[in-house]
């Protein structure tokens, strides 16, 4: 039959053959196209997670040491106390309780925010005191409704003297001219004697949250009383590194027996000559000690280093004492500390699937299943320093 139509087997097959090879090169044009497309979207969100942490850590860092402005107290908390402290200050233990001094992942801070709560107890405060008797300040008005001094009903409050002593609290009721508190173990750890200062307080520990067994990796913010809150995910690795003054405190000139302060160029005064405080001999602190030839009272801390003004704070120095208020105290704190002028973060992220991750290596802290390096995001990370403004005054 001479007039049928249609195709050869060859033509069928040949046909065939150029269909999947065009078919092959539209779906191997298409495959980076998709892993670009699931790639970009977890950069960005790597990117995002980095921003919300150094945000978030620069926030309270710069902020750490601002003290009161008002009364005997006035000037930064680093002339009485460590503002910044390597270590889990807060919640039940604290570190100092255990004897851990230094942790490169956790750093607590201390401030004042900008508040008229600001005042000193009239009378001593025993460690089961369960009433706050305070002075009137300029700032302290008479009772108003359910303030006073400011101070209201769940404000979270510190209380620290100038020997270094410190311990906070939450107020949970006003009534007349003495605030009630709540404390946490419903205890001082020290016998505040009239004239210590009072303020509101903002306190703030971030820590590393790293399970391995459940893969989750955390920067976590706790704010010191009950919100204990993720940051960012993914976080594999956070670290602090500490920078302070070479120089140690040296005493202003300003009698130590006038007030206000500052008495020192940091750090918390010493006693008059003859005067015992703690578990110092008389004249002497956890930052000054009387020299035996002269008998003036010379800094306890050593130089670290000749020439420049501020040098790393190693874990070694920052662990090893004198220890203020003194070595028996259970919020002791390590000297060397209120040195600290500024801090270094370090954040690290990784990419949140698994499939977009690399064996474990330079790349990748915690590896993946992915075997293309095509569709790699390695992990991502960043330094900063921050400068506590309230620890540089006058510098």
């Amino acid at each position: 039959m001479r007039n049928e139509s249609g195709f050869s087997l060859l033509e069928v097959m040949v046909s065939t053959a150029i269909m999947l090879v065009v078919t092959g090169a539209i779906f191997s044009a298409l495959n980076p196209a998709q892993g670009a497309y699931s790639q970009e979207p977890e950069v960005a969100d790597m990117q995002q997670r980095l921003r919300v942490g150094t945000d978030t850590l620069y926030k309270d860092l710069v902020m750490a040491g601002a003290g009161t402005y008002n009364g005997e107290s006035a000037g930064a908390l680093s002339y009485f106390i460590a503002p910044i402290m390597p270590y889990r200050a807060f919640g039940e233990p604290p570190d100092s309780v255990t004897g851990t001094f230094f942790r490169d992942d956790v750093v607590s801070l201390l401030y004042v925010p900008p508040t008229p709560s600001q005042t000193s107890i009239s009378q001593a405060m025993p460690p089961k005191s369960a009433e706050i008797k305070v002075n009137g300040q300029p700032n302290c008005p008479p009772v108003k409704g359910n303030e006073l001094c400011g101070f209201s009903q769940g404000d979270q409050a510190i209380i620290f003297d100038v020997s270094g002593n410190w311990d906070m609290f939450v107020i949970t009721a006003v009534q007349s001219d003495a605030l009630h508190m709540q404390h946490r173990n419903d205890d001082f750890s020290y016998k505040y004697e009239a004239n210590s200062a009072l303020t509101q307080v903002t306190s703030a520990m971030y820590y590393l949250k790293s399970d391995p067994a459940t893969k989750t990796y955390q920067l976590m913010y706790f704010d010191g009383w009950n919100v204990d809150l993720p940051v960012a995910d993914n976080v594999v690795r956070l670290r602090f590194q500490y920078f302070g003054d070479a120089q140690p405190p040296q005493l202003t000139g300003k009698p130590l027996t006038k007030k206000p302060g500052p008495w020192t160029t940091y750090g918390p005064p010493p006693p008059e000559l003859g005067v015992t405080r703690n578990n110092w001999p008389a004249g002497e602190n956890c930052t000054f000690q009387v020299d035996p030839v002269s008998g003036v009272q010379v800094p306890r801390l050593a130089t670290l280093a000749a020439g420049v003004t501020q040098v790393e704070l190693t874990k070694a120095m920052l662990t090893d004492g004198p220890f203020c208020p003194d070595n028996t105290m259970p919020k002791r704190f390590d000297a060397d500390l209120l040195r600290v002028r500024r801090v270094r973060a370090t954040i690290r992220v990784q990419a949140a699937l698994e499939a977009l991750r690399g064996p474990a290596s330079a790349l990748f802290l915690n590896g993946g299943t992915s075997t293309d390096s095509t569709r790699w995001i390695p992990d991502q990370e960043i330094s900063f320093d921050v400068t506590p403004r309230n620890l540089n005054l006058g510098r």
